[in-house]
């Protein structure tokens, strides 16, 4: 499987959710994204499984964002993506860095955040951000037929 890094697209009311050790976060109503890494041995396919766990809701949270996942009040609108080697997972981070929830996904580096709040639809900035940092972005609409549209 292609490996590379993503960005989760939700929208969500105003509500507070328990993450784990991070404990109960208030996230304001609008846009979230969450900024991934796919460069392990599954690659690609970790997108996949964040979206199946956002329709079924079946397994028990294993990453913060998981959390997301499994509340039904945050609906995944998108994900954007790029098949690369290159590590730019938190080169995203630092672009989209307004709007930050402190710790959320960032565990294992060294960025505040990566997960962000937007007012509006920041599908357009997101894929921006991944052609400054030299990436393909591709835009997979999250529905129950997911489709993919290049950008």
């Amino acid at each position: 499987m292609d490996k590379g890094t993503y960005c989760l697209i939700f929208r969500n009311p105003a509500c507070t959710v328990r993450v784990g050790a991070l404990g109960d976060i208030a996230l304001d109503a609008g846009f979230h994204v969450y900024v991934g890494s796919a460069l392990g041995g599954g690659g690609l396919k970790r997108l996949e499984r964040h979206i199946a766990l956002a329709h079924s809701h079946d397994r028990r949270p294993k990453w913060h964002v998981d959390y997301l996942l499994c509340d039904s009040r945050f609906a995944p609108v998108c994900a954007v993506y790029a098949v690369s080697p290159k590590h730019a997972e938190c080169g995203i981070a630092a672009a989209l860095a307004t709007g930050g929830v402190a710790r959320f996904g960032s565990s294992d580096c060294g960025c505040r955040s990566h997960l962000f709040h937007r007012a509006g639809d920041p599908r357009g900035e997101v894929a921006g951000v991944f052609r400054r940092c030299g990436l393909a972005p591709v835009i997979k609409t999250i529905k129950r037929d997911a489709t993919k549209e290049n950008v």
